[in-house]
């Protein structure tokens, strides 16, 4: 489980949200307050099992010169990565996806990391596929043989991104997320694995966020993660004291607010069970997710 952010809109220097607010990325890689693992064993100490610590790795992707994508991506700790913090202060994006990363059982690897890219998209995840060794394998066999060898890593994100992208996310991303849930949701039932496929995920081409918030409909007590937005000059609290203002065409996607302080009247709840298309200029465009395609 992990924590991430997205942000649409007028270029903005990349710290001015990854860094400066006072529930930042940053901020939240250390001291999550939403992150949540209620059958995860490593998680049992904590109280209603909120696991607070993303220090399995970091990165960063976002629109740059030509309408290339640029990537970096570090294994560590965000809370202490000066080259993070370097580079943010550096880079001014219209577009760019931020995660840090909880890997309790995973592999901790720098090919592992989020946010991946490939075919002109952006990709970044909230969530486990269960018991994904038992069905690693069969999902891996539906992704586009020419696409295979951009996998890296081992990770359950990189396997959705491959499978997005065979189910046609650069032509149609609403479509080719529902039939990556689909497909996970059928494999789920086949094997007869209890747990929930649960899940964030944020896919971009540096134009628009396509965001889906999911929890497998079978377990009626289960908590999909969190996802709010957040649209317009929204005031975000620095840790200084001082307020940032973000432009009046902003639009925000983060697993929790950047603000330690918020409000429902600004940072708005994302729906589970939903797909959300967000671009400049328009309100977001939030439908359900159709198993059925």
């Amino acid at each position: 489980m992990c924590r991430w952010l997205a942000y649409l809109g007028s270029p903005v220097e990349i710290a001015d949200i990854l860094v400066r607010p006072n529930h930042s990325l940053i901020d939240q890689s250390l001291h999550a307050g939403e992150l949540f693992l209620p059958n995860d064993p490593l998680a049992a100490q904590f109280a209603h099992h909120a696991f607070p610590t993303n220090g399995d790795g970091f990165g960063m992707a976002w629109a740059g010169r030509a309408g290339t994508l640029g990537q970096y991506r570090q294994l560590g700790t965000a809370w202490d990565s000066q080259n993070l913090k370097h580079l943010a202060q550096q880079l001014e994006s219209g577009c760019f996806l931020a995660h840090v990363r909880a890997a309790p059982g995973g592999t901790i690897a720098e090919q592992n990391c989020h946010p991946f890219v490939d075919h002109g998209w952006m990709f970044q995840h909230n969530g486990s596929i269960p018991n994904f060794r038992e069905i690693k394998r069969e999902l891996t066999f539906d992704v586009d043989p020419q696409l295979y060898p951009g996998i890296l890593g081992n990770s359950d994100t990189e396997l959705c991104f491959y499978l997005a992208l065979t189910y046609g996310l650069e032509h149609d991303p609403v479509t080719a997320l529902s039939r990556m849930v689909a497909r996970v949701e059928r494999a789920r039932n086949e094997q007869q694995i209890q747990a929930p496929f649960r899940a964030t995920v944020c896919a971009s081409d540096g134009k628009h966020l396509v965001v889906l918030r999911w929890v497998s409909p079978q377990g009626s007590n289960e908590l999909a993660p969190s996802l709010y937005h957040a649209a317009g000059s929204t005031i975000l609290h620095g840790i200084e004291g001082e307020k940032l203002s973000l432009p009046t065409d902003a639009q925000l996607v983060v697993s929790e607010p950047l603000s330690l302080h918020w409000s429902r009247h600004t940072w708005v709840e994302i729906p589970p069970g939903t797909i959300s298309v967000f671009e400049q200029g328009r309100p977001p465009h939030i439908e359900p997710v159709n198993l059925g395609l």
